[in-house]
């Protein structure tokens, strides 16, 4: 690994060190027997490498982030989720902007009896959290929808394979996020994650072949949104799994482990510059690489895979459903798999923009599915202010956020929805923090939470920000306003969103 000894190491990789966080399964049945207050606080932080979060504003209830490859699921394991939640949480559970979904509400001492249930449907939480290789995302779409070059999901589950259980990855210098994709409309805000694989096309041996162009270094937080550099990097899709192998080995080698506001893979990249980072993959490699091919993205297009769309098969449909800023309850995860086993192939899909996809409805099955009671509360058509709004989890469950975000986001759509009607595509995204899970900075409306005062009093509030944009022609976006009180923003957002909306 880089030579730390003029490094200060922070608090984590000093736990790191003393014991293998991802060996803290093994001691889930004495903290059970003990009781959670007994759990110390180092113990607490490895728990997340297995995907089992404390939580302050909970006291003796935690979280658990499951892990789902390009967000591909199926009625089995949602019927699962919504059992586990009943029996041992609220009720509800959040799907995130990885495709991933939160467990509410769980207890030390269930934790093992969902580890099992998970199993049993082939899901599990390990490394959901802490210094791991992520949630891998892709188009949740992908070997459906006609608007991609190719189907990239079998590349995400062989990174997947080499990466989950392997202590080889276990210990980076900070989280990592990871999108893989074959789509051309924009799905998956590659710009932002450390390793982004987008499609496009090589002249090789006179032919024009299929594959990925590479970029790296992009994020939401740790001091904003960086865009991810262009390697110049052109791969295959069946060699595609083992270069970001080799590109996470060479952060977990180079990467600083001092201050972890500064050790994302971006500030490695600012420090080496994308040309010695592509010699050290290449030598890391073992064999030249290809330069970038042409990109196959379509610039315009930003699908949130919200409505009806033909498949690719002829005569099979899938639906994007809204869930409202990503909070599904128990009876409605039930409802989907019942739609998904009685009108399609039984597949759903976790969206980035914390919606849900059905797979496979024929022709004739689609006005009695459009009919369906679930589909009045999950739409399939919303007004364009409710299918672009997302939110993270906010201060009811999350301690880095400062304000209540999904509330606030509902409200706020049903005031829009009131005050401008219908209007063109618009995303608004809400983050309760600097930590950006709610990716604000890649909305056309951002919303950053935090405290302000109004008069005497402290009030929920927002700095806005303005066209940030990810995908071929990805921008930071501009701070418009700062300390907007969050009840103030329907009257403010109602005069923006036609601005933002207009051609």
């Amino acid at each position: 690994m880089r030579a730390v000894s003029d490094q200060k190491l922070n608090k984590i990789e000093g736990i790191k060190a003393e014991k293998d966080p991802f060996d803290i399964a093994k001691e889930i049945a004495r903290f059970a027997s003990e009781g959670w207050e007994a759990i110390p606080d180092d113990d607490k932080e490895r728990l997340k490498w297995r995907g089992v979060f404390f939580r302050k504003q909970t006291p003796g209830h935690f979280m658990m982030r499951l892990r789902s490859s390009n967000g591909l699921m199926n009625s089995e394991q949602f019927r699962v989720i919504a059992r586990i939640s009943d029996e041992f949480g609220p009720g509800h559970v959040d799907i995130t902007t990885r495709q991933q979904i939160q467990l509410r509400g769980v207890a030390i001492d269930r934790v093992e009896d969902i580890w099992r249930s998970l199993e049993d449907v082939g899901l599990h939480s390990r490394q959901t959290g802490m210094d791991n290789v992520r949630g891998v995302m892709g188009c949740p779409a992908a070997g459906l929808t006609p608007k991609e070059l190719f189907d990239a999901s079998a590349v995400v589950r062989q990174f997947d394979e080499i990466i989950v259980g392997n202590r080889e990855f276990t210990n980076l210098p900070r989280k990592f996020n990871v999108t893989i994709t074959g789509c051309c409309e924009n799905c998956t805000h590659g710009e932002a994650q450390d390793i982004s694989l987008t499609p496009a096309f090589k002249e090789m041996g006179g032919e024009k072949i299929k594959g990925f162009n590479v970029a790296v270094g992009g994020k939401m937080g740790s001091g904003g949104y960086t865009v991810a550099t262009p390697l110049d990097v052109f791969v295959l899709p069946e060699e595609a799994a083992e270069l970001c192998a080799n590109i996470t080995r060479v952060f977990r080698d180079n990467g600083s482990r001092g201050n972890r506001k500064k050790n994302r893979l971006a500030f490695l990249i600012q420090e080496w510059g994308a040309e010695k980072f592509r010699t050290e993959l290449e030598n890391r490699t073992g064999s030249p690489l290809v330069t970038a091919g042409e990109d196959a993205r379509d610039k315009k297009a930003k699908n949130p895979h919200v409505g009806i769309f033909r498949q690719k098969e002829a005569g099979l449909n899938y639906a994007g459903l809204v869930v409202p800023v990503g909070r599904i309850t128990s009876r409605q995860l039930s409802e989907a798999a019942r739609l998904a086993d009685d009108y399609g192939s039984g597949d759903i899909r976790l969206t980035p923009s914390q919606n849900i996809i059905i797979a496979g409805i024929p022709d004739a099955r689609v006005g009695d599915f459009t009919q369906e009671p679930l589909l009045k509360e999950l739409r399939y058509d919303p007004p364009e202010v409710i299918r672009g709004m997302v939110s993270c989890t906010g201060i009811d469950y999350c301690h880095f956020a400062t304000i209540e975000t999904k509330e606030h986001a509902i409200e706020l759509g049903k005031q829009l929805e009131n005050q401008v009607g219908q209007t063109l595509p618009v995303t608004i995204h809400w983050s309760g923090c600097p930590n950006a899970c709610g990716n604000h900075a890649a909305a056309d409306i951002g919303l950053l939470g935090k405290k302000a005062r109004r008069g005497k009093e402290v009030v929920d509030a927002v700095d806005v920000f303005l066209k940030g944009k990810t995908g071929p022609d990805s921008k930071v976006p501009q701070r418009l306003l700062e300390n907007v009180p969050c009840d103030e923003l329907p009257e403010l957002l109602s005069r923006v969103v036609p601005y933002i909306t207009r051609k």
